[in-house]
């Protein structure tokens, strides 16, 4: 489906909802595409996204309230509101912060604001991105490889589990009651459990600690931890409908994208450099006579992840956004509307 395509199916009764929803219509400032469409890795049937961006109206701003996100799913339409996008903006989360980086045509909507929005998206980036890049594509990655110890091998999956944690705890700060980097010592060591060659141990040194977010930090590392006895039946289920292929190769696009931020200080969505790799990927080239991911693809996992190692240590980019001009951006619009001028 070309672009055309696109935009003529955008003006089908599947979508009035576009022009009809109260949060909608006239305030859109963007529209995009989403998934592989967005990624170039879309093939023949591949669903059509759409992402995009709505400002709030002058009484959620001067009440307080938001209306957060319109999901239209028959579609696969989500359009976020402008106050809600900013903070997922502000996290970098990975989902969210590829509706800035997309190919020029494929923005089927881009009013005023919106064109601002894209002209100030480097205000949004920071080192931040290691973490929140690096937690969700090496959590999805490693859902494929739990319970495949035959080919990762058991000692190797503990040190993917640790470092799943590790990309949690860099939040634990933000959402928890503050504590010293030493007080918390996660480790991988000699097992003392029978069938395991190495195992994750904590010395924990926390005194006059608050129970209640003592319990929040355990349950999520417990959850990391658990989720990871669940992840091999889905992936059997993946294997058997030939997603596999398609998993593993978005997987690896997020860590070019990340590298691309901490490099480049761009967010690059449509990735038409390394374009042939990931097809490849996804059509199944990396995928052993088992169905389950090759010898070659772990060879190339390590290859991305000492690239994002090496990126992250050497990155010219701040450790937190821009907030202030993150704040004045808001603020600009949020008066407008106000105003009436938008």
């Amino acid at each position: 489906m070309d672009i055309l395509q696109i935009k003529e199916k955008l003006k089908t009764d599947s979508y009035t909802f576009l022009k009809e929803d109260k949060n909608l219509g006239s305030n859109i400032i963007l529209l995009t595409l989403g998934g592989s469409h967005a990624y170039g890795m879309d093939k023949e049937g591949s669903d059509l996204d759409i992402r995009g961006i709505a400002t709030n109206s002058k009484e959620d701003i001067l009440l307080g309230t938001d209306f957060g996100q319109v999901v239209e799913t028959v579609t696969d339409t989500v359009i976020y509101s402008f106050n809600k996008i900013i903070q997922l903006l502000v996290s970098n989360n990975p989902n969210t912060i590829e509706i800035l980086g997309c190919k020029p045509e494929h923005y089927l909507y881009l009013p005023g604001i919106g064109k601002e929005l894209l002209a100030n998206r480097k205000m949004f980036l920071s080192k931040i991105c290691i973490h929140s890049f690096g937690g969700y594509a090496g959590s999805q990655l490693r859902r494929m490889e739990n319970k495949a110890a035959r080919y990762t091998g058991q000692a190797q999956n503990e040190a993917y589990i640790l470092k799943s944690i590790s990309n949690a705890k860099y939040y634990f700060k933000d959402r928890f009651f503050p504590y010293n980097d030493s007080d918390i010592n996660l480790y991988i060591d000699k097992s003392v459990q029978n069938g395991y060659e190495s195992e994750i141990f904590m010395d924990i040194n926390l005194k006059h600690y608050p129970l209640r977010d003592w319990a929040g930090m355990w349950n999520e590392m417990k959850a990391i931890t658990s989720s990871y006895n669940k992840f091999g039946k889905r992936n059997e289920k993946a294997a058997s409908h030939d997603k596999l292929g398609k998993h593993m190769a978005h997987l690896i696009r997020l860590y070019m994208m990340c590298i691309d931020i901490l490099e480049k200080e761009e967010i690059i969505t449509y990735r038409e450099d390394g374009h042939g790799l990931l097809m490849d990927i996804r059509n199944g080239k990396y995928l052993d006579g088992n169905r389950q991911p090759s010898g070659a693809f772990y060879e190339l996992l390590d290859e991305y992840e000492k690239r994002l190692e090496y990126a992250k240590n050497n990155t010219g980019l701040p450790e937190k956004p821009d907030y202030k001009k993150i704040d004045e951006f808001r603020m600009y619009v949020n008066e407008r509307i106000v105003k009436g001028e938008v």
